[in-house]
């Protein structure tokens, strides 16, 4: 199963299949969580294994290397090109106190750059998918970015990860960025602004220290919808600054 249309079938049924899940089990036994010792704002739930488990028992059978952010680097059987990238609860917080969406997200990936990506959206269960050479739909409607070119006309989407450092340069820079902006959202999932920035109800995510996992899927989304990104290496192991738009809007990391 190594041709790409039978890739995006299987993943779309496995992040399908896991949000069905998300979305219909006893939720308060899903909401069980702690917090990590060794970042103390990561808030981790129960949902978040019981997913994993469920996309690796059927993801892993592929052969491809897979980047869990629960479980880590998998290697594969088989050396490629291609690696899956999963995070099976995206908006974790928002899930355990009922605050906002969350989601499912699952990515292909080819040499670090996204192929395709798949959402399984939270509370609705609907289903976001697409990519560069795709296209991008909401359960099967195709999805476009806005054309706004004005930011002051325009909405952007942000956050505060939990690798978010508060020292002055870096909560300077995240200020300058919001006041570029007419409204500024907080969602509590990366992958909900992105899909917002794909659908044209916002016109750029920016995020400071964010994972890969957390952004993956929702980046080819954006890409498939006509808009653009940029990453570069944050300041702590691991993390990215993430800056994705319509195309129309610029604004440097």
């Amino acid at each position: 199963m190594d041709d790409l249309e039978s890739l995006l079938d299987l993943t779309r049924e496995t992040t399908r299949s896991a949000c069905k899940l998300l979305c219909e089990v006893r939720q308060d036994s899903f909401r069980a969580h702690s917090f990590d010792e060794a970042l103390p704002r990561e808030m981790k739930a129960a949902a978040d294994k019981a997913l994993e488990k469920e996309i690796l028992m059927s993801l892993e059978p592929v052969g491809l290397p897979i980047l869990s952010e629960e479980y880590g680097q998998i290697a594969g059987s088989k050396t490629s090109d291609y690696a899956f990238i999963v995070d099976p609860l995206d908006g974790t917080v928002n899930f355990v106190r009922g605050l906002g969406p969350a989601a499912v997200s699952i990515a292909l990936y080819k040499d670090n750059q996204p192929v395709f990506g798949v959402l399984g959206l939270y509370p609705s269960g609907s289903l976001a998918w697409g990519g560069k050479n795709l296209g991008t739909f909401i359960d099967e409607r195709p999805i476009r970015v806005s054309t706004i070119s004005n930011p002051i006309q325009g909405v952007l989407c942000t956050g505060i990860p939990s690798r978010f450092q508060f020292n002055e340069n870096e909560s300077a820079d995240f200020f300058r960025r919001m006041s570029s902006f007419g409204k500024v959202r907080m969602l509590g999932a990366a992958s909900i602004s992105l899909l917002h920035v794909a659908q044209g109800t916002s016109e750029m995510y920016s995020e400071q220290g964010i994972m890969l996992w957390d952004v993956a899927a929702g980046l080819a989304l954006v890409e498939g919808a006509g808009g653009d990104f940029d990453i570069s290496p944050g300041k702590t192991s691991g993390s990215l600054n993430v800056v994705a738009s319509n195309g129309k809007i610029t604004l440097h990391r």
